[in-house]
Order: C-alpha cells, then structure tokens, then sequence
C-alpha cells in the first residue's frame, strides 16, 4: 500500500469513526432526555443506566444508521479533498479515478467485515441486556392475553391452551394431540400446566390421556405428569423485537422452529436475517457513490455535495424501510426486498460514475 492509499484510508476511517462518535452522542443525549422521567420513577441506578442501556444502545444505533453515516463521512472527507485541491493533484500526477478508489473500496470493506461479525454475534447479545431493560423500566408490563393458543409442537404433535399466565407460567384447559394423517392416536387433556423451572419440564394436573389404536382404546388419567415439550414460557412472553436478541444461529434455529409450527410472522425473522448478510455490501456500495459524488471540487463549495450526499444516504434508508415493510406483509420475497435497495443503488451508482463529470 502506497502512502496515498494509507493517507486515504486512515482519514476516511477517521472521519467515520469522528462521525458515529458526534452521531451517537447526539442520540444519547436525546434518548435520555425522552426517558429521564422512568428513570426518576423507578430510581434506576447510574451504572445500570450507563452499562446496562447507553453501553448496548450505542451498538445498537452505530449499527443500524451506519449505511447512512459511513456514506457521509465519505462524503465530507472527499469534498474537503476536492475544497483543497488534493484530488486534482492526484489526477495531474496520473492517477485514475478508478486507482483513487481502491483504498476506499479497502477501507468499505474492513468496516463491511466488522460490522457482519457485529450484527451476527456481538449486538444480539447486546441487545438482550438493553431490551430487558426496556422492559423493565420504560416499556409496559407485558401481559400475554391471547385466549385459545395453538401450536405445533413437533411433526405431527399439537398443543393447545385456552389461557396463559406469564406471571405464574402457568397455562389452562390444555390439550395435547398426536395426530398420523387424519387420524387422531393420542389426545391429553388437563385443567392446567406449570412450568418448572429447576426441571425444566412441564408440570401436567389433573390429566386424562386417551389412546387410540383401530378400534381398540385406552384410557389413563392421574394428578400429576411432568413433561418435555418444544414450548417454553418463552413463547409467551413479549416478542417485539425479539429477533434483535438472536444471534445468526440462534436466528436461523429460530426460523426452523417457526416453519415446524407453521407460525404467522416468520417474515421478520427471515428479513433480519437476510439483512445482516447484505447490510455490509451496503458500506462499499455508498462508499463509492460517496466519492462519485463529492470528488469533483465546486466554485460553491462543498456544502451543496455534502448536503446531496445526506439526500441521497437518507434516501437509501427510506427506501429500505419501505422495501422491508412490503416483505413483512409477504407481498415480495424477503430475500428480495433487503438486496432491492443493494441493487438499485448500485445501478444509480453506475449512472452516476457514467454521467457526472471528475
């Protein structure tokens, strides 16, 4: 790497990195501004507050807007290369636009890589503390009041449950079938079910089990029966944004047991997915766009090239939100609405290198 290559790329991470520090500080004061009065409520401690929230919201955030930002901080280092002349320079001396953008492109792609890692493994987990601590101290107690709760349980066992009590972890009017075909071989009924946690199993009262063979029955009943079932007081507890906890392979391990239930809403879960994936080539593209944009120096200055560049970064964030918000309705594939946007700016990209003089 020449020394051109690593001034480019030491002060195009520098001024990302300066802009997700200004950015995020922005929002933390905000944030806290918003909810100072839960705070005040419960009492909440300042190291719970600091650690526990603001350390695991500040990922959360840098992630989530990091398209945007990354596309900026290109933006405002390239035209201020272009403001001094520097790039004009770069050209007299013989280099192509296309060589200029290589430790960009270098760049792009070490933050692609971490921020994959980040998405995949390292803010899920963060996630969880932050998002207990929402619904803990600013969020509503969360009650679960479906009534008559169906589920698959396994490929051809069924529960249902006629009231849940997250607050005892305990279940009403319960029902579990094992069904072949079209035909019903075993149905357990019971007042109710607790969970126990020590066991990890679930505790069956008051139960009647009917088996049937042909034209041969049977019928047990008892007190008391502990079982193991693929449900858990999980499942009934608040699932917003419960994708945001999961790791990559707790994502897709999730995913498979939606689809064995043949549950509703398996589409988010799908898109959080696919978007960790294509949420790094996000980076390189608007890393390259940002540079097309703002490497041409203009007698008005560079304030017109940066306020374009966060037209466009605000654009693109727009129009994968919409596009997410369509595949959440299953109208489009999931996979094919977060590489939409991917896809369409690149096109623009490519028009944009075509058709802007550098």
């Amino acid at each position: 790497m020449k020394l051109l290559d690593r001034y480019i790329l030491k002060n195009f991470l520098v001024t990302y990195i300066f802009t997700v520090a200004i950015t995020m500080l922005i929002i933390c004061v905000i944030d806290f501004t918003e909810k100072i009065d839960n705070f005040r409520k419960f009492k909440v401690g300042t190291q719970e507050i600091l650690v526990d929230y603001y350390a695991n919201l500040i990922p959360y955030y840098a992630n989530y807007l990091s398209p945007l930002l990354v596309f900026i901080a290109t933006v405002f280092f390239t035209a201020r290369m272009a403001a001094r002349t520097e790039i004009i320079a770069m050209f007299g001396s013989g280099i192509s636009f296309v060589r200029m953008l290589v430790p960009y492109f270098i760049g792009s792609i070490m933050l692609a890589a971490f921020t994959f890692y980040m998405v995949g493994w390292v803010i899920p987990k963060a996630n969880k503390t932050r998002l207990a601590f929402e619904y803990k101290y600013i969020d509503d107690q969360y009650y679960f009041n479906k009534r008559n709760f169906h589920v698959k349980v396994a490929p051809q066992l069924y529960a249902y449950i006629e009231s849940y009590n997250n607050a005892s972890n305990t279940g009403y009017k319960f029902t579990l079938e094992k069904i072949e075909g079209n035909n019903l071989r075993e149905k357990l009924t019971s007042d109710r079910i607790e969970w126990q946690a020590k066991k990890k199993k679930w505790a069956v009262f008051d139960y009647k089990i009917r088996k049937i063979n042909g034209l041969q029955e049977s019928f047990v009943q008892g007190t008391q029966l502990d079982t193991t079932l693929n449900l858990s007081p999980k499942d009934f507890e608040n699932d917003k944004n419960r994708f945001e906890e999961l790791t990559l392979t707790q994502l897709n391990d999730y995913i498979a047991l939606l689809n064995l239930r043949g549950a509703d809403g398996v589409e988010a879960y799908q898109i959080e997915k696919y978007t960790r994936f294509t949420h790094p080539f996000a980076f390189i593209i608007l890393t390259i766009i940002g540079v097309i944009v703002s490497a041409r120096k203009s007698r008005r200055g560079s304030g017109l090239q940066i306020a374009f560049g966060f037209a466009l970064a605000f654009v693109y964030l727009l129009f994968f939100m919409l596009a997410k918000g369509i595949a959440e309705s299953g109208r489009i594939p999931a996979v094919l609405a977060v590489w939409l946007p991917n896809l369409i700016f690149s096109a623009i990209g490519f028009v944009l290198y075509k058709t802007l003089p550098r």
